[in-house]
């Protein structure tokens, strides 16, 4: 059973909070803190376990493989996948994307094959689309947002067609929170024979996933986004999906028999994952999903959710502020201040120890659709209290009125 929600005692577990600098830290979509559970585990595997895996006959790589290993099973218990086998290891949600695309997509896209991807995207799930479709003569096609910042569910429906194989959505997008409701476009994605790809960076921290109730085909994050390190991912994909699909990165471990004449290749996950992984991340990740765990996530967000309300009743104080895309229930807060340069903004804040994120998000197309060149976005997470908020609001009044 999970102990009583304390905020006091939550922020305690994480030492980046309580450094000199005392910075009041409210930029968790683009990275979270580690709470000390996570660092310990970083530290005790580079003092006493560090080797490297599936390859050695000494007892540190057989210890490392052994924890490695069920780093993936508690990866694969979380997001309830049905193997570990499903659980491929990345560098993040970045590589995640391009992989897919560079097996996947190059093993199944023609000429005329059409991606949808929606306009709320990062570009890490655009991009990589982009670059298989010069390559393979398929079409990326936009399934444009509506002024509220929400997919636009009536051009979605007008543009899925049986040339439609892939669907490429956020589960949940980083500039305003807007969380997509990927269950209906899974299921409409199944419906003309197409597949989902997910990227849940954004959604891995606040919701519960269940893969396998959303019959998501790939699903993927980063754990720099959920209180581990970053370098570290995740990419699952359905088995039977998986195991029809060539390599992509060619190297060690990746492989059953190399010669001259030829290479055969390792079952999934191996043939996926060439080269010396990120043990320390991989080991990193179960441990911040343990510490997740052990919290109460109800707790957590209402507590959130609290924060979120003060800081709205703090901005709607400020002269000529306009929130963008206000989302329920989000996270996430991106907002401009009419006259002032977002940059600027984040700079003063800056100055007095408050961290934002500031400008496009990675996201070009959201914001050249609202006619934007960037904003000021603040992103809660569990460790922030009502104090961040304070002291944010009395900076920012601050700032605006030297701006």
């Amino acid at each position: 059973m999970n102990a009583p929600f304390s905020i006091e005692q939550l922020r305690d577990q994480f030492p980046a909070l309580h450094a000199q600098d005392n910075v009041t830290y409210l930029d968790s979509a683009a990275t979270t803190q580690l709470p000390q559970v996570v660092i310990d585990t970083l530290t005790t595997y580079y003092q006493h376990l560090n080797a490297n895996v599936h390859r050695g006959s000494h007892r540190l790589t057989e210890h490392a493989t052994i924890a490695y290993e069920n780093a993936r099973k508690i990866v694969q218990q979380f997001i309830h996948a049905t193997s570990s086998d499903e659980i491929i290891w990345t560098r993040g949600t970045t590589e995640a994307i391009n992989l897919i695309a560079n097996t996947y997509g190059r093993h199944h896209l023609r000429p005329n094959d059409e991606i949808l991807v929606s306009e709320l995207e990062h570009h890490a799930n655009l991009v990589p689309w982009q670059l298989i479709a010069e390559q393979t003569g398929a079409k990326v096609v936009k399934i444009p947002m509506t002024p509220e910042c929400t997919l636009d569910m009536d051009a979605f429906y007008q543009r899925l067609s049986t040339r439609t194989k892939i669907v490429a959505v956020a589960h949940i997008t980083n500039v305003t929170g807007t969380r997509n409701p990927i269950e209906e476009l899974i299921a409409a994605a199944h419906n003309v024979g197409a597949i989902a790809v997910i990227d849940g960076a954004q959604a891995i921290a606040h919701e519960n996933i269940n893969v396998r109730t959303l019959d998501a085909d790939f699903y993927v994050f980063s754990g720099h986004k959920m209180y581990s390190p970053a370098g570290i991912g995740v990419l699952y994909g359905k088995k039977a999906l998986l195991d029809d699909l060539p390599p992509w990165h060619g190297g060690g471990k990746m492989v059953e028999h190399v010669s001259f004449e030829g290479t055969t290749f390792a079952d999934v996950p191996a043939r996926f994952e060439a080269g010396t992984p990120n043990v320390a991340g991989a080991l990193g990740l179960a441990s911040a999903i343990h510490w997740l765990q052990s919290q109460d996530h109800d707790a957590i967000t209402r507590h959130i959710a609290q924060l979120r309300q003060k800081a709205l009743e703090g901005l709607a104080t400020i002269d000529d502020l306009r929130i963008i895309g206000l989302q329920p229930n989000s996270s996430v807060i991106s907002f401009v201040i009419d006259g002032i340069h977002h940059q600027d903004i984040a700079m003063l804040l800056d100055q007095q120890n408050i961290a934002v994120r500031a400008g496009h998000h990675c996201a070009h197309p959201m914001l050249d659709a609202l006619g934007l060149s960037g904003t000021v976005r603040l992103s809660l997470a569990a460790y922030n209290n009502r104090q961040d908020i304070e002291t944010f609001i009395n900076a920012l009044r601050k700032a605006c009125s030297l701006l």
